[in-house]
């Protein structure tokens, strides 16, 4: 076992590394806070007597939420580093900076955004981010682009998908998103009057057939060394218009649309909560982001387009077709995200902290629509298409 920081630790580990020492002024007294209220890791954010900061994030041999009764690999933080650096090669502005990663205790130091505010947090406050959606969508075609057959060499892409397994958080990936919330498991939980709700939606052979193609395209398609969970609680904003993905440990090679996805679903949770405090103008705000981060990805994917790699048969018309591949991919594997964050383990803010009659009814719209656009993602053919059904469930009257 190797040793966990503690607050009292921190300044000591942080002189051992010659790449931190000149960051923060270690003569003096720091400050250091632990703020890892996540399920996964400890996080410490330290900060010197001249205001200079950083934050260090070591992984746990286990689930945090759940202690070693569920043992993790910590290596999932050497995915992490590497793909943090990778993607600040590509989108510098939109990832916390990258400064030092320690194999051996599996400490990754990175940049401090306690100036920030965590999106999904904004959201149910009511602030509104402009900006924030197209960004994350340009964020998403950047590594889209920059890490696949498009921007690398055939035989470099290889090496490097190789190079970026990560199995140990793909399986949580594929048993809490695209299998669990579908089948009886004692990690799941709901209200117990939606009983019926999921008896009745595990029994809905269309819709678990979707999702086991869903669960397939996560497993094989290697499009991409996508964030892997980039959804709201991993996305920071400013007052500013800055706006940061972080949290990338479930980083692999798979599918485009599962980031596309996961921003997706988590806007929905985010309309489904307006509607229910009857806050249209935010609701009017929430509805276009969707269409916002799609826009922002087609751009920056089309903006990229012209240096790609190898142009002889990637067309301007398989591009074209392509997006609608990664569209489809979206709209399907946001009816996963849905379910996985209503009746499956790992719930959301914007969901959970209304009143429990709110909540019943919220959650019942939100399998309805799961369950109407997993079997039919190919004719939703728009992100105005999925706000315009999400409107007949999540609607004026919920």
């Amino acid at each position: 076992m190797y040793e966990l920081l503690t607050p009292g630790s921190v300044a000591e580990y942080i002189e051992s590394r010659p790449s931190l020492c000149g960051l923060l002024d270690t003569g003096t007294e720091l400050t250091v806070c632990e703020v890892g209220d996540g399920n996964l890791n400890l996080i410490f954010i330290v900060r010197d007597s001249s205001d200079r900061s950083l934050v260090l994030k070591q992984a746990l041999p286990y689930v945090r939420m759940t202690g070693p009764s569920w043992p993790l690999t910590p290596e999932r933080t050497t995915a992490e580093a590497r793909v943090l650096e990778i993607h600040g090669q590509l989108a510098p502005e939109l990832v916390p900076k990258f400064f030092d990663f320690c194999h051996e205790r599996y400490v990754l130091a990175m940049e401090d955004l306690s100036s920030f505010k965590v999106w999904r947090t904004a959201l149910n406050n009511g602030e509104r981010h402009v900006g924030a959606a197209d960004a994350m969508g340009r964020y998403v075609a950047r590594v889209a682009f920059g890490t696949s057959l498009f921007g690398v060499d055939a035989n470099e892409l290889k090496y490097r998908v190789a190079g970026s397994i990560n199995p140990a958080l793909c399986e949580i990936t594929e048993d809490l998103v695209f299998t669990e919330p579908y089948i009886a498991e004692d990690r799941n939980w709901f209200q117990p009057e939606l009983e019926g709700e999921v008896a009745s939606l595990r029994g809905d052979e269309p819709f678990c057939t979707a999702m086991g193609e869903m669960k397939y395209t996560f497993m094989t398609e290697a499009e991409s060394l996508i964030h892997g969970d980039l959804h709201t609680g991993s996305v920071m904003v400013r007052s500013d218009g800055s706006t940061r993905a972080f949290d990338c440990e479930f980083a692999f090679y798979g599918p485009v649309g599962f980031d596309l996805s996961c921003l997706f679903g988590n806007y929905l949770f985010a309309l489904a909560r307006a509607r229910v405090h009857g806050d249209e103008d935010l609701a009017n705000f929430v509805r276009a982001l969707p269409g916002e981060t799609w826009n922002g990805f087609v751009g920056e994917m089309r903006a990229l387009w012209p240096d790609r790699v190898d142009p002889r048969v990637f067309s301007e018309d398989f591009l074209e077709g392509w997006l609608k591949k990664v569209h489809r991919d979206a709209i399907g594997m946001t009816a996963a995200e849905l379910c996985r964050r209503t009746v499956g383990l790992a719930h959301v803010s914007d969901v959970e902290t209304l009143p429990e009659d709110q909540r019943e009814v919220v959650v019942r719209a939100l399998l309805g629509l799961a369950r109407k656009i997993a079997p039919e993602r190919a004719g939703v053919g728009s992100p105005s298409e999925l706000v315009e059904l999400a409107d007949e469930f999540i609607g004026h009257g919920i």
